[in-house]
């Protein structure tokens, strides 16, 4: 993974589809524990969002590969109180090794990312969650032993996960389809960069049919109707969202061997019914795991550990 080293992480674009199923077989190589690898850096976490399995995943990741973790949380740091990104970036740039950012705007990310010379991991915007991404697809790959070829369907709001899911799967030669209401789509700009990354051998289809969606598909995905920032939306939200409901109405449609992801917090009973996450075709929690494995991968090549 030495064309990794020292790169910043601030879209699934950035990195090529072998670079991608290199990142995969990495993970899947320390996930069983037939490589273990070392690096005795410093890991940054400047989270502006609330997070439970990307702070955590990125600690323990770091913390096994025997480097250090500093949580920069802006409430204690000049962050909140206005500090300038640039500042901020180039004096974190003369202490870590590399940080990951958790924040809203996409811009923000860039903007740190250029005027700090460390590499930049985007831990979640507003615009994409790739490190999600990551173990969703280790995640498909450990069920189904491969992934070209395979469809997933996201149904919800057109939201990071719809936009990373998007870029990842064309990737990697999955067809994809994102079921969203009407005025929820996913961003433009990023359907067609999908759409030309997966250069008409797989699908990129965005759809209001959540039901043409899910028909046949190996992978139903969902996410929560409201994300963070959002949570004002959510009462207004609940009925235009209901359709999209991945329920057990919804599964029967997917093939029958198809698995449940959902990236976490669940809402049950709104984007995902208790039955389903709960029943046999779910594989949630091995997908939560796997945010550890992913990242420490995404670490150990991005530092170059040995």
């Amino acid at each position: 993974m030495a064309a990794l080293l020292g790169r910043d992480l601030l879209s699934l674009a950035d990195i090529s589809p072998t670079e991608l199923q290199e990142l995969l077989q990495l993970a899947t190589q320390l996930k069983s524990q037939q490589l273990k690898l070392q690096c005795n850096k410093v890991l940054g976490l400047l989270f502006s969002k609330a997070s439970t399995r990307t702070r955590v995943s990125f600690t323990v990741a770091m913390y096994q590969l025997g480097g250090q973790v500093i949580d920069l949380n802006p409430n204690v740091t000049q962050v909140s109180r206005g500090e300038p990104l640039q500042d901020t970036a180039r004096v974190l740039d003369r202490y870590l090794d590399i940080l990951a950012i958790r924040t809203f705007a996409q811009q923000d990310l860039e903007s740190f990312a250029h005027y700090a010379k460390i590499p930049v991991i985007n831990a979640l915007t507003d615009a994409e969650h790739p490190c999600q991404v990551l173990a969703d697809l280790l995640t498909i790959q450990e069920t189904f032993n491969t992934l070209a070829g395979l469809t997933l369907t996201y149904v919800g709001d057109g939201n990071n996960m719809a936009n990373s899911l998007m870029l990842g799967c064309a990737l990697v030669g999955m067809n994809v389809r994102i079921a969203t209401p009407s005025g929820y789509e996913p961003d433009s700009q990023i359907v067609e960069q999908a759409r030309a990354i997966a250069n008409n051998k797989t699908e990129v289809l965005v759809t209001h049919d959540p039901e043409l969606a899910a028909k046949g598909s190996t992978v139903l995905y969902t996410d929560v109707w409201a994300s963070m920032g959002q949570e004002s939306e959510a009462d207004n939200r609940m009925p235009i969202f209901q359709p999209y409901q991945i329920s057990e109405q919804l599964l029967s449609l997917a093939d029958p061997e198809a698995i449940v992801l959902h990236c976490l917090p669940a809402h049950r009973g709104e984007e995902i019914t208790e039955a389903v996450i709960e029943g046999s075709q779910s594989k949630v929690w091995e997908q939560a795991e796997n945010r550890l494995h992913a990242q420490k991968a995404l670490l150990a090549s991005i530092l170059g550990a040995e």
